[in-house]
């Protein structure tokens, strides 16, 4: 029977760099979260993983779900639909609509993305609800928040509204945003929009409150959120060059603090690192033994050339762990990942996690492969005294 044990290898990857120190940004935010889409890489990591009251960044969760329904056809931007009792109750941020009203989707998602009107959001939830109740939609909300990869997001109600158990993280918040981006490619557009004047009737409230719109840093989204539980947050997203940075924190205690808070965290985020890449497919990462295969070892490699974020004052060069059964079991295919390499860089908050695959294909051995392979496997065991496996 094959015996099998996890193998680490540690490895440094070459690569030139700058001596000096890396430091992690120093947010006030009670929580936050800074993640770099292209190179999958967590820059920035506070209380990320916490339950938090959202305010209304948790309206992103309604849009997304608005625009699901519109790229099914269940809406069109074109339909009307009508404003309920409970929807023009909601006071704070609104699109003052009342019970007379029969508001396009349209105007709907802009009331809600440019706005942050809560009755705009109650609307479109009342109409996709299963229950058509605001409350049936924040079940759903959950429950596909969930489907997305969203662990830490429970949802009372559709925009925000103060509640015991409405809570978002910024982890969440990040992957929502970044759901949004991908899923949506033109919808997501309106995020990019300054100002909207619905009828006229709210004068006041006509311009997008997301201050990164109005710096021409590339910023395209997302949302601002505010309560006095939550204090001031702010999910953004920033694009420059090639690069797009996602970001979400909360818990300030001011717009003037969050305006500089959401400015320093872009800032930092594309000043500080910069891409480099370390690995390229073919290049040998690793070796690890076969079992009872055509070859002894196997060279790890990339499937994609590997491209990471170094920090531009890191003293020390990127560490790889990898990690793998050992000793692997053939046939083994060039294109089934055998293999887990985690990279730490200096001033990164997270190790970045990579697939590695057999540099050639290995089929299975023959009749004296196999002969050796159970000498060294009995010679393992005298040698190191092994169990037997189960």
């Amino acid at each position: 029977m094959r015996y099998g044990f996890l193998r680490h290898a540690i490895l440094t990857l070459a690569l030139c760099i700058a001596s000096g120190a890396a430091w992690a940004f120093d947010t006030k935010a009670t929580a936050a979260f800074v993640y770099d889409v292209n190179t999958d890489t967590v820059l920035l990591g506070k209380n990320a993983d916490a339950p938090m009251p959202p305010a209304s960044m948790s309206k992103l969760m309604t849009v997304y779900m608005a625009f699901e329904a519109v790229k099914s056809g269940r809406l069109t931007l074109e339909t009307k639909l009508p404003v309920s009792q409970h929807a023009m109750n909601y006071k704070g941020s609104t699109m003052f609509l009342d019970t007379t009203d029969r508001v396009t989707v349209t105007d709907l998602l802009r009331g809600i993305i440019v706005l942050s009107g809560n009755d705009a959001s109650a609307v479109i939830a009342e109409a996709l609800s299963p229950t058509g109740t605001e409350q049936g939609f924040a079940d759903l909300m959950t429950k596909r928040a969930r489907e997305l990869g969203m662990t830490q997001s429970t949802f009372a109600n559709s925009n925000g509204w103060p509640a015991p158990n409405h809570r978002m993280s910024m982890r969440d918040l990040v992957t929502l945003s970044q759901a949004l981006i991908r899923d949506f490619p033109e919808l997501y557009k309106i995020f990019g929009e300054t100002s909207f004047a619905f009828d006229n009737r709210a004068p006041k409230n006509v311009r997008n409150r997301n201050p990164l719109l109005y710096l021409n840093i590339g910023a395209d989204g997302l949302k601002t959120g505010h309560t006095s539980e939550a204090g001031y947050g702010l999910a953004g997203s920033v694009v420059q060059g090639d690069r797009r940075v996602i970001f979400a924190f909360t818990g300030l205690n001011s717009e003037q603090e969050r305006s500089a808070e959401a400015e320093a965290i872009v800032n930092w985020a594309f000043r500080t690192f910069s891409e480099a890449q370390l690995a390229t497919p073919g290049q040998i990462l690793a070796q690890a033994p076969v079992w009872m295969g055509d070859t002894k070892t196997i060279g790890l490699t990339v499937k994609e050339p590997l491209t990471m974020l170094i920090a531009a004052y890191a003293s020390t060069a990127p560490k790889a762990k990898v990690t793998f059964q050992s000793p692997l079991l053939p046939p083994l295919s060039v294109d089934t990942p055998v293999a887990t390499m985690t990279i730490h860089t200096d001033g990164i908050a997270e190790g970045r996690s990579v697939d590695l695959y057999p540099a050639q294909s290995v089929d299975t051995g023959g009749f004296g492969a196999r002969i050796g392979a159970s000498a060294r496997y009995l010679m393992d065991r005298f040698m190191t005294k092994l169990p037997e496996a189960s």
